[in-house]
């Protein structure tokens, strides 16, 4: 089932009530999340939104529900177009798939 949520913080809320309830952050090739790295090729993107600013560019963000090999479940939320965070080409590939 396909989901839009209006804001970023209500898809993220909406993630947390199914499960998704880590909070990840972009290191490298890695995600880290409670003092641990994820390895690139150690997660899945289960599922993205995008929202674009209505009036300014750097507004511009996604939410990616993740799933890691080991079964933890959280939140990545980046920006992108203007606003994006300087990324490897390889963590750029892997966002970029959804």
């Amino acid at each position: 089932m396909e989901y839009h949520y209006d804001t970023v913080a209500n898809a993220v809320n909406a993630l947390k009530k199914q499960g998704f309830t880590k909070d990840f952050n972009i290191d490298g090739n890695s995600l880290i999340c409670d003092n641990s790295k994820v390895h690139l090729n150690d997660f899945k993107i289960v599922d993205v939104y995008r929202y674009e600013g209505n009036s300014d560019p750097s507004d511009e963000a996604a939410v990616y529900a993740i799933e890691s090999s080991d079964g933890s479940k959280g939140v990545l939320v980046t920006g992108y177009g203007a606003s994006a965070d300087p990324l490897s080409a390889e963590m750029l590939e892997k966002l970029s798939l959804r």
